[in-house]
């Protein structure tokens, strides 16, 4: 029974453009990722290199993500003093993460994130500006402090997608808005197979950019 949910789910997945599919392949010929800001549950769970190291600085988040073993190395820091040498990882990523900097502080830290990568960078952040409880789990980081827009990230050089469908079905943290939850839900995965596309309709923005530094 489980293998036969997990082969339905596999389909479902690949019809409606799930972001941990998209997530893997782009990172598939990356063998050393570095996982800015990583969180406690990051998808770089999912890749297959060899080196994952994961900077976080609120230590909650830092024991839950060393318990699950999803990364080799850990630095606990701020994102923003960290420094690594020029091409240091095949790809940099950030994951829910640029929307906790100010704009200022982003663009300054996506020209690190540049410097830092051979292959490519990937960003994940929401749509333009969703408020955030400022001390959500406790972690007096999660304060949201910039919005940004496909054409923001396009300006800079990235490739922009759209992920997690139409961004009206969504609220803070993500959370369908409606009910009956599974219904929209199911909507909101059938829009995904447009918003991927069109990034300015969808509730997060999914953003890759190639760096060519091999």
């Amino acid at each position: 029974m489980k293998e036969v949910k997990k082969f339905i789910k596999s389909i479902y997945d690949n019809i409606f453009n799930d972001f941990v599919k998209n997530f893997k392949k782009e990172l598939s010929e990356c063998d050393s990722i570095l996982d800015l800001g990583c969180g406690p549950n990051s998808p770089v769970q999912f890749c297959d290199a060899s080196l994952k190291v994961g900077v976080e600085l609120f230590e909650p988040y830092l024991k839950e993500t060393k318990k699950k073993k999803i990364h080799n190395e850990y630095i606990r820091e701020d994102i923003l003093k960290v420094d690594f040498k020029p091409k240091s990882f095949d790809a940099v990523i950030m994951i829910d993460v640029l929307e906790h900097l100010t704009k200022e502080d982003g663009y300054k830290l996506i020209k690190k994130m540049e410097n830092w990568s051979k292959k490519k960078i990937v960003i994940f952040t929401p749509n333009g500006f969703i408020e955030n409880e400022p001390e959500r789990d406790g972690n007096i980081f999660q304060e949201h402090k910039s919005g940004w827009e496909a054409k923001d990230l396009r300006k800079i050089g990235f490739k922009v997608y759209g992920s997690d469908g139409w961004k009206k079905l969504r609220g803070k943290n993500a959370v369908i808005k409606y009910k009956p939850h599974k219904l929209f839900v199911l909507i909101s995965d059938i829009t995904q197979k447009i918003s991927y596309d069109y990034p300015e309709t969808a509730f997060h923005l999914f953003a890759v950019k190639e760096t060519g530094n091999n």
